[in-house]
């Protein structure tokens, strides 16, 4: 049997970190801290939707001014695991301090600091730990471990939703003596969620190399970085337009699924009447296909390219979003929303393939930052958008329809400006 052309060890450990941060997006920003927070903690739920939008919208622009130039420091330092490291430390710390979000109002401030910090700190973790694909992927496999990458994440999901449905949500008399009154039985979420990232991300930092190159000073590479940024930034507007077409393309349509994530469970309790037990059983089902349509495409994006992998899921996502903004019965909302996590993971794991495929050696982790810049300049606009048109309408379905702008939007211009020949002559330019 011949061997693989990747260190197998490397893959798992990689992989097995986006199993470990997926508690994150889907125990605390959709399914469970999200939907207790606007249950329990604000005055209503529509209060509540908007104030986490407006708290998304403040960590969305200090994202999208940090991570390009961290990334950049990150190259010139070749300390990106040490980066990593830091990050996931911070969001580990802050999904712990959840805890102490009680059900009162007088918790709002603590819960959305907290949730702030941590999301800041989840998605700059991202650029240092998506920069990490290109060393362990060879180009013919990108698109595949990639996906099994997100795949696992999904996956990961799933196993932690599960375990915190089955083991402290559900029992009538929760383990460990948790009050029900107090809602520690959800609230310990949080650390559990915490526990779960720390442990699983751990393989990662003992498996897999830092990447080789320039080492520069702290200081040094901060001046650098900033130089280097500015010049990688002139550079794709004169001479690599269908590169900068592409991360404004993937802004857009990034902003609508990073606004679709922060606000599922929130609009499956609020419009749906879905129980926190309902919203998470949901959350375990839509993560199911989720990773089902993660690993399945994987090769589709080493078979068709990621540009028309992109393509195909964004089409399908816009279609199935629109019906499912006028249904009204529970059934048929669960199985189009089950049906639409199917192209989730496709979406974004055939994105971050195409710029590790795009991206030079010596400047992944900047692209990379570039690339989180795209994902996150504009992801405050998709979360103030929704929270003040749910506050105009008083309607959650009037807020939730503006995501589907935005993936409209998104793929338009990835039709228009960003040709499939793109990807063929970058990556005959890298060999």
């Amino acid at each position: 049997m011949a061997r693989p052309p990747f260190d197998v060890r490397a893959v798992l450990a990689w992989s097995l970190y986006n199993w470990a941060s997926h508690a994150f997006p889907a125990v605390i920003t959709t399914f469970v801290f999200a939907t207790y927070f606007t249950q329990a903690v604000a005055p209503d739920p529509v209060t509540g939707t908007t104030w986490w939008g407006h708290t998304q919208a403040a960590a969305g622009l200090l994202i999208a001014i940090s991570s390009p130039v961290l990334g950049s420091v990150a190259d010139l330092t070749g300390r990106r695991k040490l980066w990593l490291a830091a990050f996931t430390a911070i969001n580990v710390a802050a999904m712990a301090g959840l805890w102490f979000v009680t059900p009162s109002t007088g918790s709002v401030q603590l819960a959305l600091f907290i949730v702030a910090v941590a999301t800041v700190a989840f998605e700059i973790a991202s650029v240092f730990y998506n920069a990490l694909l290109p060393e362990i992927a060879p180009p013919t496999h990108i698109g595949r471990l990639s996906g099994w990458g997100w795949s696992a994440g999904y996956v990961g999901g799933i196993v932690c939703l599960s375990a915190i449905l089955f083991a402290f949500i559900q029992p009538a008399t929760p383990p460990f003596g948790l009050s029900k009154a107090a809602a520690e039985q959800i609230r310990i979420a949080g650390p559990f969620s915490a526990l779960w990232f720390g442990i699983f991300a751990i393989p990662l930092f003992v498996v897999v190399r830092e990447p080789g190159g320039e080492r520069m000073a702290m200081s040094a590479a901060i001046r650098r970085g900033l130089r280097d940024l500015w010049q990688t930034a002139r550079s794709l507007a004169e001479d690599r337009r269908e590169v900068l077409w592409f991360l404004l393309a993937q802004m857009i349509y990034s902003d609508g699924l990073t606004t679709l994530f922060a606000f599922g469970g929130i609009y499956a309790a609020g419009t749906f009447g879905m129980s926190l037990s309902e919203v998470v059983v949901f959350g375990v089902a839509l993560n199911v296909t989720a990773g089902i349509g993660a690993l399945g495409f994987a090769w589709v994006d080493d078979w068709i390219g990621p540009r028309r992998t992109v393509v195909l899921s964004l089409g399908a996502i816009i279609v199935l979003s629109v019906v499912l903004l006028v249904v009204s019965a529970k059934l048929w909302f669960w199985i189009l929303a089950l049906i639409l996590g199917v192209f989730f993971g496709p979406v974004q794991a055939a994105s971050r393939s195409m710029i590790a495929r795009l991206a030079p050696p010596t400047h992944r982790t900047q692209m990379f930052g570039l690339f989180a810049l795209a994902g996150r300049v504009t992801a405050f606009v998709g979360p103030a958008t929704l929270a003040w048109a749910t506050e105009l309408a008083r309607s959650q379905r009037a807020g939730m329809a503006t995501i589907v702008v935005f993936f409209a939007a998104g793929l338009a211009l990835l039709l228009l400006k960003v040709p499939q020949a793109l990807l063929r002559r970058d990556q005959s330019d890298q060999r």
